[in-house]
């Protein structure tokens, strides 16, 4: 029963240090990308030689 309370603790302490990496880097701009990779090709006006 003792393995279960501490396993337990252990748990709820991992999960609370990702909780508080995750708020953190929230907060400091870590995801706020609007021109990612994904998103360049929606918005690329340029025309290539090619394309005349």
């Amino acid at each position: 029963m003792k393995i279960i309370i501490l396993l337990l603790a252990v748990s709820l302490s991992v999960a609370l240090a990702f909780l508080i990496a995750f708020i953190w880097s929230a907060k400091t701009g870590q995801f706020e990308d609007n021109f990612a990779d994904a998103n360049r090709i929606l918005f690329d006006n340029k025309t290539s030689k090619k394309d005349k």
